[in-house]
C-alpha cells in the first residue's frame, strides 16, 4: 500500500545499503581531508578510493560476533581495501561517521518532502481558484454559520502548507550539520581543520560545539516539522471526511472504476484515503514525542537515542512522503458537488443572515441586547418550525418598527459575505492590487 504512494527514492534512502554507503562517503571524505593535510600518502589514498567498498552480508556476519555495527562495517571495508585501510577512520569515533552520514540522509529526505509540499501547493492553488466563487455554507461546531466559498477552504490549506514549507526549509538547514571532533567533541585526535574540510566537501556545516554526538534538538526540530505537516494533512483529510458524509455530500474522494467500498454493502463509497491519512498522522505526531525525549542524554553521550532514531526518522520521513503524495492524488481527483452545497445552504432557512439582521437593528438605534433577543426569538422559531427566517422577521411587529420589507430582504443577499474574497486571495497568493479597500464595503472584482 505505502509503495503505491511513496516516491521510490525515499524508500531507497533508508535502506541498510544506503546507510552504509553514506558511512563510506563520510570515511572517504575524511581520508581525502587527511591526505590534503599530508597525513595520508597519495598512493594510499588512491588505493583506498579504488578499493573501498563493503559487503552487507559480511557486515551482518561480523556484527553478530562483535555486537557493534560501525566496527563490523569498518572490518568489511578493511577487507576490501587491504593494508591501506589503516588510514580509514583515523582520529574518529563511531558517532562522527554515523551522525554526519545521518545528516546527509535527513537532508535528502527533507528535499524529497519539500518537493512533495510544493506539488501539493500547486494543486491547492489550482483548487482555490477553480472554486473561488463556489458558494457553500461555512460551519462552526459543525453547525451552519455564514456562507463562504469552497475556494477559501483551498486557500486556507494553501497557507497552512506554505508555513509547513517554510518550517521544512528551516529544519533542513538546521539538520545539515556534521561532526568530526572525536570521542567527546574536543578534537583530541583530529584537528578542526579536517572537520571543516569534510563538512565543506559534503555540503554540511560543522556543529559549533559537540559532545560525542550532534545535538538532538536538531533532529527533534525535523521530526516536529513532520508532525506539524502530518497535522496539516489530517486537517484537510478530516474536512473531506465530513464533507463526504451522506447527510452533507458536498465533496468526496475519487472512486475508481471497479473500486469496492464494503464487503457487505455494495452501495458504499467511503473516504478511506482520508481516513488512512488521519490514522497515519497519529503515528507521525507520536514520533515527535520520542524525538523530544532524545534531546536529553547522559553527560557527553549515551546510546538511548540511537535505537529510537532508527525507527522514527526513517518512518516519519517515509510516512510524510506517503501522506503528501496520497493527499495530492485525492485532491486532484476530488469530486465537488456545488448543487449539493446550494441545497445544504437552504436547510437552515436563511438563518445564516442572523448577524446581519442583528447589526442592522443596532444601526437603527435598537440596543444590542434587545436586537439579539428579537433576532434569536425568530431564529429559534425558524429552527423549530422550519419556516423561513425572513418570513418570520417580516411578520415581527417590533422589528418592522426599525426595518422595512425591502431593507430586510436586502439583508438576505449573499454578496456581502463574498465581497472580500478577492482581497483574501490576493493576500494569500501575494498579489494585492489595491483595487479596493477590505472591510469598508469593497466590491468583488469580476
Amino acid at each position: 500500500m505505502i509503495a503505491r504512494y511513496t516516491r521510490p527514492e525515499m524508500g531507497r534512502l533508508w535502506r541498510t545499503e544506503t546507510r552504509y554507503q553514506k558511512w563510506l562517503e563520510v570515511e572517504l571524505a575524511v581520508c581525502e581531508a587527511w591526505a590534503s593535510a599530508g597525513r595520508i600518502p597519495a598512493a594510499a589514498l588512491n588505493e583506498i578510493k579504488q578499493k573501498a567498498g563493503f559487503d552487507t552480508a559480511r557486515i551482518d556476519e561480523i556484527e553478530a560476533e562483535v555486537r557493534h555495527d560501525v566496527i563490523a562495517f569498518l572490518t568489511s571495508v578493511a577487507e576490501k581495501i587491504g593494508p591501506a585501510s589503516r588510514y580509514v577512520h583515523m582520529g574518529l569515533t563511531s558517532s562522527d561517521v554515523v551522525d554526519t552520514a545521518l545528516a546527509l540522509q535527513m537532508r535528502e529526505a527533507a528535499g524529497i518532502i519539500i518537493r512533495d509540499v510544493k506539488a501539493l501547493l500547486s494543486v491547492l492553488k489550482a483548487g482555490a481558484f477553480a472554486y473561488k466563487d463556489t458558494v457553500c455554507m461555512g460551519r462552526s461546531h459543525g453547525v451552519h454559520a455564514e456562507p463562504v466559498t469552497f475556494g477559501l477552504k483551498f486557500a486556507l490549506w494553501h497557507e497552512d502548507m506554505r508555513r509547513n514549507l517554510q518550517r521544512l526549509l528551516a529544519a533542513r538547514r538546521e539538520i545539515s550539520v556534521g561532526k568530526l571532533s572525536g570521542a567527546v567533541g574536543t578534537f583530541s585526535n583530529i584537528p578542526p581543520r579536517i572537520e571543516e574540510l569534510v563538512c565543506r566537501r559534503l555540503g554540511l556545516k560543522p556543529e559549533p560545539v559537540a559532545t560525542q554526538v550532534v545535538q538532538r534538538d536538531r533532529h527533534a526540530q525535523y521530526i516536529l516539522c513532520l508532525a506539524l505537516l502530518a497535522a496539516g494533512v489530517e486537517k484537510i483529510a478530516v474536512e473531506i471526511r465530513h464533507l463526504q458524509r451522506t447527510e452533507v455530500l458536498e465533496a468526496e474522494e475519487p472512486f475508481g472504476e471497479g473500486q469496492k467500498g464494503s464487503s457487505a454493502m455494495p452501495h458504499k463509497r467511503n473516504p478511506v484515503g482520508s481516513e488512512n491519512l488521519s490514522g497515519l498522522a497519529r503515528v507521525v505526531r507520536s514520533n515527535a514525542v520520542a524525538a523530544l525525549e532524545n534531546v536529553t542524554l547522559w553527560h557527553e553521550r549515551d546510546i538511548s537515542h540511537s535505537s529510537v532514531e532508527r525507527v522514527i526518522i526513517p518512518d516519519s520521513s517515509i510516512l510524510a512522503d506517503y501522506m503528501l503524495c496520497r493527499l495530492t492524488g485525492i485532491l486532484e481527483g476530488l469530486r465537488v458537488h456545488p448543487d449539493r452545497m446550494k441545497a445544504n445552504m437552504e436547510l437552515s432557512h436563511g438563518l445564516h443572515n442572523s448577524q446581519r439582521v442583528l447589526l442592522a437593528l443596532t444601526q437603527k438605534g435598537m440596543t444590542r441586547e434587545d436586537a439579539y433577543r428579537l433576532v434569536q426569538q425568530n431564529a429559534m422559531k425558524s429552527w423549530k418550525s422550519g419556516e423561513s427566517f425572513l418570513k418570520l422577521l417580516l411578520k415581527d411587529q417590533e422589528i418592522k418598527k426599525y426595518l422595512g420589507r425591502a431593507e430586510l430582504k436586502g439583508l438576505f443577499s449573499t454578496e456581502p459575505y463574498l465581497k472580500n474574497v478577492d482581497f483574501i486571495f490576493d493576500r494569500v497568493f501575494q498579489n494585492i492590487t489595491g483595487s479596493f479597500r477590505p472591510g469598508l464595503g469593497g466590491r468583488r472584482r469580476k
